[in-house]
C-alpha cells in the first residue's frame, strides 16, 4: 500500500472518529438538558435514586473530553511518522515536507476541539445536576 493512501486513511480516519465522538457528546447533551427541563424531582423516592438518573450520559460525555486530544494526538503522530517514511524513501522538497507536517497536526486540533466542547458540556451538565440534587434535598426538609 502506497504511503500517502496510508498517510489519509489515518488522518481522515481519526477526523472521522472524531467528529463522531462530536456528535456524540452534542446528542447527549442536548438528550441531558431536555432530560433535565421535564425533570420532576418529587417523582423520587430517594437521593441515590435521583442521583443516578441525573449523572446517567454524563460519564460518556466525560471520557470523550478526556480522550479525544490523545486520539488527535495519535493521529498526528502516526501522520509524521508516514511523512518521515515517505522523506527516507523519496528525495522530497522542503515545502512538501512542511505542508506535510502542518496537514498531520490537523488531528490535534481536532481533537483539542472536541475536548473544549465536550468538557464544557460537561461541566454544564454537572452544575444543573448538583442545583437538581439541591433542590431535592430541599424538599426533603
Amino acid at each position: 500500500m502506497d504511503i500517502e493512501v496510508m498517510k489519509n486513511l489515518v488522518d481522515y480516519g481519526v477526523i472521522i472518529l472524531l467528529a463522531i465522538m462530536s456528535f456524540i457528546s452534542v446528542w447527549f447533551f442536548i438528550e441531558r438538558v431536555l432530560f433535565y427541563r421535564k425533570l420532576d424531582i418529587t417523582k423520587y423516592k430517594n437521593k441515590k435514586a435521583l442521583e443516578i438518573a441525573l449523572t446517567k450520559h454524563l460519564i460518556i460525555i466525560g471520557t470523550i473530553a478526556s480522550n479525544s486530544p490523545f486520539i488527535g494526538l495519535l493521529g498526528t503522530v502516526i501522520a509524521i511518522m508516514l511523512t518521515f517514511m515517505t522523506m527516507s524513501s523519496v528525495d522530497i522538497q522542503a515545502s512538501k515536507i512542511m505542508a506535510s507536517l502542518a496537514l498531520a497536526l490537523k488531528a490535534t486540533a481536532a481533537g483539542l476541539v472536541v475536548a473544549i466542547i465536550s468538557m464544557v458540556f460537561y461541566n454544564i451538565l454537572s452544575r444543573y445536576a448538583e442545583v437538581l440534587e439541591s433542590k431535592y434535598e430541599d424538599k426533603e426538609i
